[in-house]
């Protein structure tokens, strides 16, 4: 794509970088076949490359952005879809991310959409203030019918409602800073992220991770100090703020680097995973963070990619009779380009694995997509969970707790992160959703005889 940036807009690093993204699209439109949003709404405006029409439009001419670039912009899932098909390697990920940026800077949203964005970004990120959000929503859930009829809020309000747990997981006894010794001799040492919203609702999936970290010799560490890596602000156009959520989990696993070193620093949100891993990217021209950020980027693996590093424990139970449909979360194979570890590692466990049709379309989740973009979120759900039934399986795993509330809202199967079915497998407890389904009286759910002795 031919370009028109003057030197003096080069100056700038961010539109340095867009200029060159821009450069290597050559409109081919093999992106719009895998689009979630060109698929549902059929308007080039809605597929990646009308989009990036819109941001050369805006960012080359120095424009403010306008009401029809937000719209459109704001409707892309950042599901990366787009990336995994583009023959060209456009980088669509840094290009709409700083599209995001420059539309905050230049854009006056609407009184009702600023108060939500600025609501949840003062919200979501803190587990404390999710947790009483959470239980605001579950009182006022059955006004959901009256929130609707808020004037401009009303679909989101209603939404957000829809979207709450009906019961909210107890905080863990394991939360907050600690170390977990290695059982047996130690083989390594890791930090796990312990997040925010994934924190609050549903922390069993880190404890899963660290009892079955321990149990391969991993010793683990929750850092003092660390919070949210960044991600849900950044993706909404808040730079700064991202910026900062990202320096102070730098500075906390510097801290654990430099003092007794780690070999890895695992996350169990492949949301997370993909950000943490830009940190490189993102803070490439702050002085003080750009070596740290890339050291930091460096050793963040999700925790399929780490586990696929080690001789996991054999299996503890006999799980061969059952079948999972493996949900890839987008920020998993799109985003860390992560995909066969997941599926390997539940096969070794013993579980029967069936991909997802149209596996490469995005639920609706995408961080905040369904809490702003209620009703295409909706379709897309629906699409997902039809994809899902279609296999008949037993129950679902995946790797990123979004995906886990959005689909779990639109099907009875239940749904289970991938480091809980595996951790149940080799000799952990029940995990949580398999519990409120009913399987403590399935056979499965004891320890084998062999695996006991």
């Amino acid at each position: 794509m031919q370009t028109n940036f003057t030197p003096d807009q080069l100056r700038d690093p961010a539109m340095r970088e867009s200029e060159k993204i821009l450069r290597t699209c050559v409109h081919c439109g093999f992106c719009t076949a895998t689009c979630p949003t060109y698929l549902l709404l059929g308007d080039e405006l809605d597929s990646p490359r009308g989009r990036i029409y819109l941001m050369k439009d805006m960012l080359e001419n120095g424009k403010p952005a306008t009401e029809e670039v937000v719209k459109h912009v704001d409707r892309c899932l950042s599901c990366l879809s787009c990336m995994t098909t583009c023959p060209s390697g456009v980088h669509y990920m840094h290009l709409v991310d700083h599209a995001r940026a420059y539309i905050e800077q230049t854009y006056e949203r609407p009184w009702h959409d600023r108060l939500l964005r600025a609501t949840l970004a003062k919200i979501l990120p803190y587990p404390s203030r999710f947790r009483l959000a959470l239980l605001g929503a579950k009182l006022g859930a059955p006004f959901k019918g009256v929130a609707r009829a808020i004037p401009k809020l009303g679909p989101r309000l209603a939404g957000m409602l829809d979207l709450a747990p009906r019961r909210l997981p107890a905080r863990a006894a394991s939360d907050g800073p600690q170390v977990f010794p290695a059982i047996g001799a130690r083989r390594g040492r890791v930090a796990i992220l312990q997040g925010c919203a994934q924190r609050v609702l549903d922390p069993g999936i880190n404890e899963a991770t660290v009892r079955l970290l321990t149990r391969n010799g991993i010793e683990v560490v929750q850092a003092k100090g660390e919070g949210c890596c960044g991600a849900l602000v950044h993706h909404m156009g808040r730079e700064h703020d991202g910026h900062a959520f990202a320096k102070r989990a730098i500075d906390v696993w510097t801290r654990e680097i430099e003092g007794e070193g780690l070999d890895a620093i695992v996350i169990t949100a492949s949301g997370c995973g993909t950000t943490i891993k830009d940190y490189g990217f993102m803070l490439r021209e702050d002085a003080a963070y750009a070596e740290k950020a890339k050291r930091v980027s460096a050793l963040a693996k999700d925790v399929t990619e780490y586990l696929t590093t080690l001789k996991v424990v054999a299996p503890a139970r006999d799980v061969s009779g059952l079948t999972v449909a493996y949900h890839s979360a987008c920020s998993m194979q799109h985003g860390q380009q992560i995909r066969l570890e997941p599926k390997a590692l539940l096969k070794k466990a013993g579980f029967a694995v069936k991909d997802v049709p149209e596996g490469h379309i995005c639920c609706g989740s995408a961080g905040t997509y369904n809490l702003l973009q209620p009703e295409i979120a909706g379709q897309l759900r629906a699409r997902k969970v039809a994809n899902i039934e279609k296999i008949a399986p037993d129950l679902i795993a995946t790797g990123n707790i979004g995906c886990m509330t959005q689909i779990g809202k639109g099907t009875a199967i239940p749904i289970v992160h991938t480091a809980e079915l595996i951790d149940w497998a080799t000799g952990g407890p029940l995990p949580r959703a398999l519990e409120e389904a009913g399987w403590q009286d399935r056979p499965m759910a004891a320890p084998t005889r062999a695996a006991a002795e």
